[in-house]
């Protein structure tokens, strides 16, 4: 049995949220991680706690702290209107903002993590070279940190996939706009349609197994030990 349209059009929405909400964090992510690998400053560990908090906060907690803050009645909501725009609640652009802030640590403690294996060593022969702080970023720092962007990406892609709590707090449950294919398989379990959930849940662990295929195997062909 194939998935009807209306679960492909939920999967699709999955799909093109974990898609724009990682490329999003690989922007934001990379040089924060970057700074929190290099920085010696005393209250690092604050910022660090900060950025963490989605690994331990319900969802519910963290959707509903969002909702407020992209309602009507609230700051992002307000400013959005004053500029002519609609609230963000209950809305894609919503449901973005929403996911970048429950995956941010999915992306950058993978990043901060590569970014502090790699040493000082690196840096200081390419310091030596004349290489700008820029260019030490970008031509040996971000190559020599190829695993942990590729873990990143996928992890952040993977948990954006799969999320429930916060998307259903931020977006609803509107199908064909802000209905995900985890809200979908909630659907069908509480209408008692276990074949379309079963067959929308194999899917979505499908994809959730390759891509970590992908990342163990590569993870595996990066090791200095195996080159």
């Amino acid at each position: 049995m194939i998935l009807n349209a209306h679960d492909l059009t939920a999967l699709a929405i999955s799909v093109k949220l974990a898609a724009i909400t990682v490329l999003l964090l690989l922007l934001i992510g990379t040089p924060l991680a970057w700074w929190l690998a290099r920085t010696r400053c005393r209250f690092k560990f604050l910022l660090e706690a900060v950025f963490a908090l989605p690994l331990v906060l319900p969802p519910t907690v963290l959707g509903f702290y969002l909702l407020m803050v992209l309602g009507p009645q609230g700051a992002m909501g307000k400013a959005t209107e004053a500029i002519g725009g609609q609230p963000l609640a209950f809305t894609f652009s919503g449901l973005v903002i929403g996911s970048m802030v429950y995956s941010l640590p999915f992306v950058v403690q993978p990043l901060q993590s590569a970014f502090s294996a790699l040493g000082s060593r690196p840096l200081e022969v390419a310091a030596t070279l004349r290489a700008s702080p820029i260019d030490r970023f970008l031509t040996v720092g971000v190559p020599l940190a190829r695993s942990g962007f590729l873990t990143a990406t996928v992890l952040g892609f993977a948990h954006t996939l799969g999320e429930f709590g916060v998307v259903l707090m931020i977006g609803g449950n509107i199908p064909g706009r802000t209905q995900v294919a985890s809200i979908a398989i909630y659907d069908h379990v509480e209408s008692l349609q276990y074949t379309q959930a079963h067959m929308l849940a194999g899917v979505m662990l499908l994809l959730s197994f390759l891509m970590l295929i992908v990342v163990y195997a590569a993870n595996g062909r990066f090791n200095p030990g195996n080159l």
